[in-house]
């Protein structure tokens, strides 16, 4: 694993001694964040491990590009439950792809014995005044998703049920990938973002509590996989708000949807408003008319699975 990732000169020492040196860029912060996968709660247990090595990757990244940072470094801290030199190649190849494609350098890590787990910290690098935070929201402003929701968790759950998946679908669920340049475009636009994770409802929850408002959702407005077409809408709509998306919930001024519609083109990428926020608290879920909906849909919580 010590060659798995993009060489940067910027590392100083890596893998092999008690800890990395690393130099910052002058007039850049530092960005860092953590997240753990549990075979058997954040994948499936029979997924490969190349698929295992690109997912525990993308999903840190995706922190970073909710912050809009850029990429530059990641430890890794992996737990198996038996030594196999197949499946250290595999999950190598899929997270020294992943880091390759965003030019992450692997800087050191550990390996203990145990049930199979993946833990990395990822960090990149802020210009010194910007980044997007939960906390920018601001009252008045437009609420906007990137991509179509909801097909990971529809995949995830027939993988949890005994069914089979496309091959295309298998793909998309194994190998997310994090809106890393849409996050950085997003700098100078959003007020406000985070990723998806938990799901849309469960994150813009999140998003109103750190902004101190209230997060309005038109349901009829959401961008829904294709997949989820033919399901009845209360269905779509729960799917839609389960989770493992990893695509970028942010706010913006009003004032910034063309600037908003010229980044979608350019990235290829549907971002599409599907609320407001106002004063108030929490986050409020209406129908097509703006008439509320008076349902149930619930994200993920780490606690419950």
């Amino acid at each position: 694993m010590s060659a798995t990732g993009a060489p940067r000169s910027d590392v100083q020492l890596g893998p092999g001694d008690d800890a990395a040196i690393l130099q910052a860029p002058a007039g850049y912060r530092l960005a860092t964040s953590s997240d753990t996968l549990i075979a058997g709660r954040h994948f499936p247990e029979n997924t490969v491990p190349e698929a295992v090595g690109h997912k525990a990757l993308a999903v840190n990244l995706s922190d970073l590009a909710a912050m809009g940072a850029k990429p530059a470094w990641v430890s890794l801290a992996l737990t198996l439950p038996e030594a196999s030199e197949v499946w250290l190649r595999g999950f190598a190849s899929g997270f020294g792809a992943l880091a390759a494609e965003y030019g992450v350098a692997l800087i050191g890590g550990d390996t203990t014995r145990g049930p199979l787990s993946v833990t990395l910290t990822v960090t990149g690098f802020l210009p010194e005044s910007q980044a997007l935070l939960r906390s920018g929201a601001q009252i008045g402003e437009s609420v906007y998703v990137s991509g179509r929701l909801g097909a990971a968790a529809q995949e995830l759950g027939q993988v949890l049920q005994g069914g089979s998946l496309s091959p295309d679908q298998r793909r998309h669920l194994d190998y997310p990938q994090p809106r890393v340049e849409l996050g950085q475009q997003l700098l100078p636009v959003a007020s406000s973002a985070m990723d998806l994770s938990d799901g849309l409802l469960s994150d813009a929850a999140h998003l109103a509590a750190a902004s101190e408002l209230a997060v309005d959702i038109d349901l009829s407005r959401l961008p829904l996989a294709e997949s989820l077409a033919s399901l009845p809408r209360e269905e779509a709509w729960a799917l839609a708000s389960a989770g493992d998306d990893y695509e970028l919930l942010f706010t913006a001024p009003n004032v910034e949807s063309p600037r908003l519609e010229a980044l979608s083109q350019t990235l290829g990428l549907p971002l599409t408003r599907v609320g407001r926020t106002r004063e108030g608290d929490g986050v409020h879920c209406f129908e097509r008319d703006g008439v509320p909906f008076e349902g149930r849909l619930q994200g993920y919580d780490h606690f419950l699975r």
